[in-house]
């Protein structure tokens, strides 16, 4: 069995990662990765509006992997729309970078939770193979810290580089066009980012384990020790 404080630090371990698993989670299912200010681009032109009416036309979008929203302003009022990422959608994307992303972030939830069945196993169990105890668990992190910076860069590149917030304001818009103002990440995005660098913290956790705090001894009352003189008197 092993000893207490190797129990304490795999069962911190445990509850880290199930944090990581967690927080991964919530950011594949929300819908807050990117939000951002869109404009009607056509609605403009077509009144000319000045600087001071540009207000009119302003709206909001926001998304995540799987579906958004968006509060479009053409001057006929606000009008909002729910937005599907699949089936369709992910057609006017760049879909196997959209479908990659997916797939790296499940691998990284797939990794972080052989690592907690690893953890917990350690915190029973003293393993017989080296694979099996902090080695395998360092390994596990290692892939699912990877992964999840594999799928966070992913989402960067399609937002920065393929225009993502263009593409999913437009789709099926066939009379107006709109413009992306501004666009940020959002707290669904740095969940995501957070999920990940947990998986680094475990690092730190598991190396504890190795620590070895000296025992505590306690002294022994001397017995007294009795001679052949003694037994005389």
């Amino acid at each position: 069995m092993p000893g207490i404080w190797k129990k304490i630090t795999f069962s911190l371990a445990s509850l880290v990662n199930i944090v990581s698993v967690a927080l991964i989670v919530v950011a594949v299912s929300t819908e807050k990765w990117v939000t951002g200010k869109i404009l009607c681009k056509t609605g403009v032109d077509l009144v000319n509006a000045s600087e001071a009416e540009l207000d009119k036309f302003k709206g909001d979008i926001y998304f995540g992997l799987f579906q958004g929203g968006k509060t479009k302003k053409c001057g006929l009022g606000s009008r909002t729309t729910k937005i599907y990422i699949f089936p369709r959608l992910v057609n006017k994307l760049n879909g196997g970078l959209h479908m990659i992303i997916i797939l790296f972030l499940f691998t990284a939830i797939g990794f972080a939770l052989v690592s907690l069945a690893f953890c917990i196993y350690n915190a029973r169990k003293i393993p017989y193979q080296s694979i099996k105890g902090p080695l395998g668990i360092y390994l596990w992190n290692f892939f699912a810290g990877l992964f999840g910076i594999f799928g966070t860069v992913c989402f960067i590149a399609a937002v920065r580089h393929h225009h993502l917030t263009e593409r999913v304001a437009n789709f099926k818009e066939d009379i107006f066009q709109l413009v992306v103002l501004a666009e940020e990440y959002d707290f669904s995005f740095w969940l995501c980012v957070a999920g990940t660098a947990t998986n680094g913290a475990n690092f730190i956790v598991v190396a504890m384990s190795k620590i070895h705090f000296p025992k505590i001894q306690t002294k022994k009352p001397e017995e007294p020790t009795v001679t052949a003189d003694d037994l005389l008197y």
